[in-house]
């Protein structure tokens, strides 16, 4: 196995990444600092470390779909002391998120110990969907789902355009889906608030061709051969 794959697998870092830590002199490999892009291990009988960490891979991997609640954070440990999504999913293994959603957003979220995997279904090139559902008070007019869909502009950047369309309407609230490529921070909240519109709920529904299904606030279960089959590319 390539040293930059071990590194990513294990959850080091994204293979680019890991290419400039090896290039740093960081990695040893039996003891020995390598520095060399193409280094091959043996993932069975080389002892590999970071700055004098030793490494492992996970004895097997593990690829989990949970329905994050409001009120939790995406983080191993929160320096706030608040509750984590890993409070939820107890793991005698490390595992860590497929991105992230905010402390008051809920829905689907994708854990592993899969570092590899994480890095590819996180990385923009992907170009993996991610859906929400947003409820909104009032109405909302076409002239603003157009800017919604073309990219709204805040602080004189254009963020990414969005797929977005009406999916109900109820007492003084609409609720819309809205697809999105990239992710970035709070990129749907920033979306309506450049539209003057306040959001009551925001959910992810899917990411990719794995769906949030019926699972309950908090929920969670192993992901099935097919979904897994959906998101690798």
């Amino acid at each position: 196995m390539r040293l930059n794959k071990f590194l990513s697998t294990a959850g080091v870092a994204a293979r680019r990444k890991a290419d400039d830590i090896i290039a740093a002199g960081r990695v040893s490999v039996n003891g020995k600092i390598v520095t060399s892009l193409g280094a091959q291990v043996n993932e069975k009988n080389d002892e590999v470390a970071v700055d004098g960490k030793r490494i492992s891979l996970p004895l097997s991997f593990v690829y989990i779909k949970l329905h994050k609640p409001k009120g939790y954070a995406c983080t191993n440990s929160d320096e706030k002391g608040r509750k984590t999504i890993f409070d939820l999913v107890p793991s005698s293994q490390r595992l860590f998120s497929i991105g992230r959603l905010d402390y008051d957003t809920e829905g689907l979220i994708i854990l592993t110990n899969d570092g590899d995997f994480a890095n590819k279904v996180s990385h923009p090139s992907g170009e993996i969907e991610k859906e929400y559902i947003v409820k909104i008070e009032g109405d909302i007019k076409q002239s603003e789902l157009a800017v919604l869909r073309n990219g709204v502009v805040i602080d004189g950047q254009r963020l990414p355009k969005a797929k977005v369309k009406v999916a109900g309407v109820q007492a003084n609230a609409t609720r819309l889906s809205v697809v999105i490529h990239e992710g970035l921070n709070h990129q749907v909240r920033k979306m309506f608030e450049a539209i003057g519109k306040n959001i009551t709920l925001l959910k992810r529904v899917r990411i990719g061709g794995v769906k949030l299904g019926g699972l309950k606030r908090g929920e969670y279960k192993p992901l099935k051969p097919y979904e897994l089959d959906q998101l690798i590319f």
